[in-house]
């Protein structure tokens, strides 16, 4: 296990796991997921140079866990990785790494806060620009107006969503996350369900489960969301509108660090976002977009289904910067 320290910042306590010292490169995770979704790359990080550290996002594992869903808007969440960098480094520059929301948090804080970010890598989610609208008029026009079910609809459901959630954390992991990797079959993640329905209607149990995955590893992710709950991470999809009020004021700069992505053939995010040519549009918004790279079968837990993959792509970036 890594080493960890839980850093008392401006707005929040936040739980690191740290590896290894030189040049500090942040890892920020995604939904439903931990400091322990970047275990495999803790290390090969360090040995390589770097302060290796991952964090517990807000509303996650041991960081602070508020109730107020305002308090998990992209602002917020930015201004915490811009502490934690401080804390860390004082006065100096972070790469950031994102998967899944973490992707758009590190994503924003290179657009937001160049001051604190020396480079940015996002893994599953790419960066398209600034919105032009909230995505929650999204979900409205394709989805819920036309009685079709849409997961983040769900989860703006509170309590609904986490008294479903939080009633039994392990079936709940165990078959959300097999839905979207790269070894679910097609269909795994139904596309026919009622607005109404509930996430887990329809999303099978694995058995086994993929090895990516192995049951230890899940149980220290059941462990950590039976004493966080789901309310601070669901708070995440409840700031749409919120986020875009925020970012919109930011229209016409783009991320000019070094930037890297990376994703997967069978990632349903990018199903979501549609067929437009990813490397042009990212290209655009990142003048010095070092590598987009699709790895062939990978679903939407990135760096866990493909740990060596990823970590070689990693390195490169990391030792070219």
């Amino acid at each position: 296990m890594p080493r960890f320290q839980t850093l008392d910042l401006s707005k929040a306590r936040i739980r690191t796991a740290q590896e290894g010292e030189g040049p500090l490169v942040l890892m920020v995770h995604g939904f439903p997921e931990s400091w322990f979704s970047w275990r495999h790359q803790l290390g090969p990080i360090a040995e390589a140079g770097f302060r290796a550290v991952a964090m517990d996002v807000r509303g996650y594992g041991g960081s602070s866990k508020p109730h107020e869903i305002e308090a998990y808007a992209m602002e917020a969440l930015v201004g915490d990785i811009a502490d934690v960098i401080e804390a860390l480094a004082p006065g100096q520059r972070a790469i950031l790494i994102g998967h899944d929301w973490g992707a758009p948090q590190v994503w924003n804080t290179a657009l937001i806060r160049p001051d604190r970010v020396r480079a940015v890598a996002g893994l599953s989610v790419p960066y398209l620009g600034v919105p032009q609208a909230s995505f929650s008029r999204m979900i409205e026009a394709v989805f819920t107006s036309r009685g079709k079910f849409f997961y983040q609809h769900y989860f703006n459901k509170s309590p609904e969503a986490e008294t479903d959630l939080e009633s039994d954390p392990r079936d709940f992991l165990r078959r959300f996350y097999y839905a979207i990797s790269g070894d679910a079959p097609d269909g795994a993640w139904p596309n026919d369900k009622g607005v109404d329905a509930k996430l887990l209607d329809g999303l099978i149990d694995p058995d086994p489960f993929p090895a990516w995955l192995s049951p230890d590893d899940l149980d220290y992710y059941v462990a950590e969301f039976q004493r966080s709950g789901f309310r601070g991470p669901l708070n995440r999809y409840r700031n749409h509108d919120r986020d875009f009020d925020y970012l919109k004021t930011f229209a016409g700069r783009r991320i000019e660090q070094p930037a890297l992505y990376i994703g997967g053939t069978r990632d349903l995010v990018l199903s979501m976002l549609g067929r437009g040519d990813l490397l042009q549009i990212m290209s655009a918004e990142m003048p010095d977009l070092r590598g987009a790279h699709l790895l062939e079968g990978c679903g939407h837990w990135t760096q866990q289904e493909r740990p060596q993959e990823v970590n070689a792509l990693l390195l490169d970036w990391l030792k070219a910067i």
